[in-house]
């Protein structure tokens, strides 16, 4: 990341943002979040009230009570690429072997915009997970490429044409409401995804494109990535479904949005809009590990122990394969001390109980 938008190595995202540079960029930017306030003053309560009004179940029901949803009881689906892994090019070829070990045929590989000079390191990366993976590419956003559509234009070519033979989908961005991230509105996100899809249509017209990555319960944002006069179209929709600070994914916000339900109201929305494909990728979640500071990316109070992440772990997977709206299901990631399955620091790679959870869940379900 460039000096304004510093990245925080131990995190594997960028830095929080001080108050007045937030405050800078979002200069200029008032007629577009007058936009967001008005799409959701229109769409947002039509849009809950068909929530509300499902016809099958209620949503006040239990029926993913904790009694009645443990891992044992869950039904297998017999496809494996339900259960996906975040992997990451600076973790090494160490991930090769792992990957293999638990069996899982769904990846998802970060591909910066501002890092083009190594576009084929990370080519080289991907292959060398093997030609029987289903692989998901997520497009790294920076201010320039933002900015400049000439240079997204160009750079955008050069990474499709790249993977082609290799990957088929890929994501256009990554927490696209967070600032930290680059985009400063979801207008800016709308210009830079038709953009892409330009070339794609253009160039490229086999190639999925996913969108649009908005991270945790901000549905405000989804709503107007979903329902605007941008010739977009999302060929699968994507959220960063993160539920990590409530606890446990049984664990209500605003009284009635546990995860099942949060998922319950994203279909909703996604079926309700003309601009994407009724199949939804969660392509992160996790929760911070306790006593990992300053690799979780989260204060302490937000952290759980060991035994509690693979607890929830299982818990996340099981209620969003019963749901049945969720095609995929990335976990976030692979190596990480603060919130992966595996532990790296001082130069070891220590598997946690949740390694060999995620290895359970993925043998019985192949």
């Amino acid at each position: 990341m460039n000096s304004n938008f510093p990245w925080d190595n131990y995190s594997d995202q960028p830095s929080i943002l001080k108050r007045e540079d937030k405050k800078a960029l979002r200069k200029g930017h008032k007629i577009d979040f007058l936009k967001l306030i008005i799409t959701n003053l229109i769409f947002f309560p039509y849009l809950f009230l068909k929530f509300i009004l499902k016809p099958v179940g209620s949503i006040l029901s239990n029926s993913y009570s904790k009694s009645t949803l443990t891992f044992d009881k869950i039904e297998p689906t017999k496809n494996t690429s339900f259960y996906g892994l975040c992997v990451n090019l600076d973790k090494g070829e160490a991930q090769y072997e792992l990957i293999n070990e638990l069996n899982v045929k769904s990846l998802q590989i970060r591909v910066f915009l501002n890092d083009m000079n190594n576009v084929d390191d990370y080519v080289n990366f991907t292959k060398g997970f093997g030609e029987d993976k289903e692989l998901l590419i997520t497009i790294i956003q920076d201010r320039k490429h933002i900015e400049d559509h000439e240079l997204l234009k160009q750079d955008v070519s050069i990474i499709f044409q790249k993977f082609q033979g290799i990957a088929n989908e890929f994501q256009i961005g990554n927490a696209i409401n967070r600032i930290k991230w680059s985009f400063v509105s979801m207008e800016e996100y709308l210009a830079f995804y038709e953009m892409v899809q330009k070339v794609r249509d253009e160039q490229f017209p086999n190639i999925k494109l996913i969108g649009s990555s908005v991270i945790d319960f901000e549905y405000h944002f989804s709503i107007r990535t979903l329902f605007n006069h941008y010739k977009v179209h999302y060929d699968k929709f994507s959220t960063l479904l993160y539920v990590d600070r409530r606890g446990s994914p049984y664990a209500t916000q605003m009284g009635i949005f546990d995860f099942k339900n949060k998922i319950e109201f994203l279909d909703t929305i996604v079926k309700s809009s003309s601009k994407s494909e009724n199949a939804i990728y969660i392509t992160e979640a996790n929760w911070p590990l306790s006593g990992t500071a300053p690799y979780a990316p989260t204060s302490e109070k937000e952290c759980v122990s060991e035994e509690l992440y693979t607890k929830y772990m299982r818990e996340y997977f099981g209620i969003a394969l019963k749901t049945k709206k969720i095609e995929k299901v990335f976990w976030h990631q692979l190596i990480a001390p603060g919130y992966g399955l595996i532990d790296n620091r001082d130069g070891q790679l220590r598997k946690t109980e949740a390694f060999y959870a995620f290895k359970k869940m993925v043998e019985e379900n192949s």
